[in-house]
């Protein structure tokens, strides 16, 4: 399967058409108050219009309640809802149901057994997403530029995502280890 790419964190037109130009099949727009590259509904709005058609629209949830999930669904209308809190798996089969959105997990892992809780998501999420665990203190809960061993995906249900700490000089590498685990 051919690797995908998600630019993350967009949050002006320039920054928006620079990743789809770059090849990115996903752009990521925030919603997460503690984050630099927070979006209003407004300011995700129009550049979720910018972005249609053109690439998989993911707006990235920690937490969200019932009304930020409303909004984003009304207003913003993602092709994908990411889960990057302490969400079970039963508030994203709630998205599905109540907005027609699909979400997906963000597991947060520095050893296998993190990776293990994939299993709960499974039939729920379309694929989970694997970052690294943040250090303690950190107030984002991902994005923090760390990498993880990727090895310890080997028993990851597929499909999956990757994320933390992946530069141009080291995704090839995370793809390889990734594939032949």
């Amino acid at each position: 399967m051919p690797a995908e790419v998600k630019i993350c964190g967009l949050s002006t037109p320039e920054t928006l058409e620079a990743a789809i130009a770059a090849g990115a099949d996903f752009v990521g727009l925030m919603f997460f108050a503690k984050s630099p590259r927070n979006l209003s509904l407004a300011a995700a709005r129009d550049l979720a219009s910018i972005a249609r058609g053109r690439a998989r629209i993911v707006t990235v949830t920690v937490d969200a309640d019932d009304a930020l999930i409303a909004a984003i669904a009304a207003e913003v209308k993602p092709d994908l809802v990411q889960c990057h809190g302490a969400e079970p798996p039963e508030r994203l089969a709630w998205i599905r149901a109540t907005h027609g959105l699909a979400a997906y997990k963000v597991l947060k892992v520095r050893e296998e057994a993190h990776v293990a809780r994939a299993q709960a998501y499974t039939g729920v999420s379309p694929f989970v997403m694997f970052d690294a665990l943040p250090p303690e203190g950190a107030v984002l809960p991902g994005g923090n530029g760390l990498a993880f061993d990727w090895i310890i995906l080997e028993h990851a249900p597929r499909p999956f995502m990757l994320a933390g700490g992946l530069t141009a000089d080291t995704v090839a590498e995370a793809i390889r280890i990734t594939a032949a685990a």
